[in-house]
């Protein structure tokens, strides 16, 4: 009879152990399907200029694009406007820190008063990620080289070979601010003798705060110096932007930049969005 008791009293137990409940088909399963693990947020070189040391989960693609890109260039009283449309980007994880990327305009416009409107493709960059630190670290440091490859028309692009380097580095600070600094060096075609090569050397100085859990706003700071030897070209801006995380992997931005010299557009202003697959 004591026996007969321990049985009964213990077989409930021995059924609501997962490792020995049985599925109708006689599989072994667990009493409770696990909870799916919610998926990480998404990160992107965009809004703003800057480019961020996130790098796409090994595997997944993700597509970061303008919806509408604008901009205005005034030199000499003539005034020059420039249209993108969607200029997406295009990446994939190719490791846990690595990734590839695309980018290149499917169409484009430049209109300039007084001369005409040019119309066609952009040129195309590939550009590959590695990050040097954790994905959780604190200052994250990313280093990035680029190749452009012509394939816009001349006016549009230059019909030139070009590259460079970018290494952006993410800061936390307290208070949900992030720190953001991004020198980039870059190998142009000579303006006069395309065949020779200079240097061009650019900053970005970036201050993002999260307003809410989804809501991101940021400011910056730009230059770019462009030393070719028929003269350098420096350019200056003030940059602000917007980004709304919509869902875990669906972000919408928007955002200006305005120049701050004759040399550089006066303003810009673009919507984008940005998603993972």
């Amino acid at each position: 009879m004591f026996v007969k008791k321990a049985i009964l009293a213990i077989l409930p137990a021995l059924l609501a152990t997962p490792a020995l409940a049985q599925s109708a088909s006689g599989q072994t399963a667990p009493a409770t399907a696990p909870a799916a693990s919610a998926p990480s947020p998404i990160c992107t070189d965009r809004p703003t200029r800057s480019n961020f040391a996130c790098t796409v989960p090994d595997g997944a693609v993700q597509i970061e694009a303008d919806g509408f890109n604008w901009s205005r260039l005034t030199q000499g009283g003539v005034a020059t406007d420039t249209v993108l449309y969607t200029n997406p980007t295009v990446k994939l994880g190719v490791t846990s820190s690595t990734d590839i990327e695309a980018n290149w305009v499917p169409y484009e416009s430049v209109h300039t008063q007084g001369v005409g409107t040019l119309r066609g493709v952009g040129d195309l960059v590939l550009r590959l990620k590695q990050r040097l630190t954790p994905a959780d670290a604190k200052v994250s440091i990313a280093i990035l080289p680029y190749i452009k490859a012509p394939t816009a028309r001349l006016g549009i692009g230059n019909g030139q070979w070009e590259g460079g380097v970018i290494i952006p580095a993410n800061i936390a600070l307290p208070k949900d601010f992030t720190l953001t600094l991004v020198p980039e060096v870059d190998v142009l075609a000579d303006g006069v003798d395309p065949a020779r090569r200079h240097v061009q050397v650019q900053q970005v100085v970036n201050l993002g705060k999260a307003l809410t859990p989804t809501l991101t706003l940021y400011g910056e700071l730009w230059t770019a110096q462009n030393f070719d030897p028929a003269g350098t070209v420096a350019q200056y801006s003030a940059d602000f932007a917007f980004a709304w995380l919509m869902r875990p992997t669906l972000q919408l931005d928007f955002g200006g930049n305005f120049g701050l010299n004759k040399a550089t557009p006066g303003a810009q202003l673009y919507v984008g969005v940005s998603t993972r697959f």
